[in-house]
C-alpha cells in the first residue's frame, strides 16, 4: 500500500508537470504573436547617473566613519541639500543658466546589429528634448561588426544626431571594429580604453562549397537565374571563376563605400594607412588617429557629472499579462522538475 500511494504521489506530479509544460509552451506562442506587433514601442527608461556616482562615493565614506562622524556628516549633508534645492529653484527662474544635460545611451552589437531598434527609439527620444547648444550625447559602444546593410543602418542613426547638431561622443570599453567602427567614427569625439580594439576598416565574406561532394554521390545540383548576376556563388553549385571575379569586384565596392564613409566623418585620418582590414589596441589606434582620446566611459561620464547632469535613456520591452504569467510559469517549472527528479531519484520499490 505504501508503494501504491507513493507511486500515485508521483504520478501526479508527472502530470502536474506535463501541464505546466502545455501551459508554458501555450504562453511562449501567444507571446511570439505579441512581439510581432509593431505598436509596441517598450518603455523609456531614464536613470541619473550623477546621484548613482554621488551615492556610490557617500556609502564608501559613511563605511568608513564613527558613529560621531556620521552624525556630524548627515547633519551637514541635510544642511547642504536644503541650500541645494534653493539655488536650483532659483537657478530654475533664471534663464540665462540653462543646465546642461548628457544623455548616454548603450549599443552591445551583435552580428544583425539587433539592438538598432532600441537605438533607434533612444536617439528619437533624446532628439526630441537635447537643446544643440549646450547637450552632448554619449554612446557607450561595444560592437565587433557584422553584416553590413545593418550596420549601415545603425551609423545612419548615429548620424541623425549629428546633422541636428548635437554634440556626439563615442566611448569604447572593448571592442568597436568593423561596423562597430563604422558606428564609433561618426561621433565628434571617439574615446577607449588602452586596450580596446579598434579598427578593422574591411569587408570579409566567406561560404562554404559542396559541389565536389554532391558530385561524388552523384547528387546533382541546379541554380536557375534570370539576371547575368543574380547569382554570383553558391554553396551548392559548380562555381566560376567569372561569379568568383563579380564577387571579389562585389567586395572591394563595398570597402570602398567604407572608407568613402569613415574619410568623411575623420577627414584627418589616412585612410589608406588604417584601411587594410587590419586592427589597433587603443594606444596604437591613438598613435593613428582612429580615436581622439585614451579613456574608459567610467572616467569620462564621472568627470561629465562634474559640468551637468548625466542620465542613461533606453527602452524596456512592456511584458503582457501573458508575458508575466509565462515568467512565473517557467519558475515554478524549474522548481517542479527539481522535485520530479529527486522524487524519482529517491522512489524505493519495497
Amino acid at each position: 500500500m505504501e508503494f501504491i500511494s507513493e507511486y500515485g504521489l508521483f504520478l501526479a506530479k508527472v502530470a502536474t508537470f506535463v501541464v505546466a509544460a502545455i501551459i508554458l509552451v501555450a504562453v511562449i506562442v501567444s507571446a511570439s504573436k505579441h512581439n510581432d506587433s509593431d505598436d509596441d514601442e517598450g518603455e523609456l527608461k531614464v536613470r541619473n547617473l550623477n546621484d548613482k556616482y554621488r551615492n556610490l562615493k557617500e556609502s564608501i565614506q559613511t563605511k568608513l566613519m564613527s558613529d560621531d562622524e556620521y552624525k556630524a556628516w548627515n547633519k551637514k549633508k541635510k544642511k547642504e541639500e536644503k541650500a541645494k534645492k534653493k539655488a536650483e529653484k532659483h537657478k530654475a527662474e533664471d534663464e540665462s543658466q540653462p543646465k546642461s544635460r548628457i544623455y548616454v545611451i548603450d549599443f552591445d552589437g551583435d552580428i544583425k546589429a539587433s539592438d538598432t531598434d532600441t537605438l533607434r527609439r533612444s536617439v528619437s527620444a533624446v532628439l526630441s528634448v537635447a537643446d544643440p547648444e549646450k547637450d552632448e550625447v554619449v554612446v557607450r559602444l561595444e560592437s565587433g561588426g557584422g553584416l553590413v546593410h545593418a550596420y549601415g543602418l545603425a551609423s545612419a542613426q548615429l548620424d541623425r544626431i549629428r546633422s541636428k547638431g548635437v554634440r556626439l561622443t563615442a566611448c569604447v570599453d572593448k571592442v568597436a571594429a568593423s561596423g562597430g567602427y563604422m558606428m564609433a567614427c561618426v561621433a565628434d569625439k571617439i574615446l577607449a580604453s588602452p586596450f580596446a580594439v579598434i579598427g578593422s576598416i574591411g569587408v570579409v565574406a566567406q561560404l562554404p562549397n559542396f559541389h565536389r561532394l554532391l558530385e561524388k554521390n552523384n547528387v546533382d545540383f541546379e541554380v536557375l537565374t534570370a539576371g547575368e548576376h543574380k547569382r554570383t556563388l553558391t554553396m551548392f553549385g559548380e562555381n566560376t571563376e567569372k561569379g568568383r571575379q563579380k564577387f571579389l569586384e562585389d567586395l572591394e565596392d563595398t570597402h570602398g563605400l567604407f572608407k568613402e564613409y569613415v574619410s568623411e566623418r575623420r577627414p584627418d585620418l589616412d585612410i589608406k594607412a588604417v584601411a587594410n582590414g587590419d586592427i589597433w589596441f587603443g594606444k596604437r589606434a591613438l598613435d593613428v588617429n582612429l580615436i581622439d582620446d585614451i579613456k574608459t566611459s567610467d572616467e569620462y561620464l564621472i568627470e561629465a557629472c562634474e559640468r551637468g547632469e548625466v542620465v542613461t535613456v533606453s527602452f524596456q520591452q512592456k511584458r503582457t499579462l501573458a508575458e508575466k504569467i509565462g515568467i512565473a510559469t517557467s519558475t515554478a517549472l524549474e522548481r517542479s522538475v527539481w522535485k520530479v527528479l529527486s522524487a524519482f531519484r529517491n522512489q524505493k520499490i519495497q
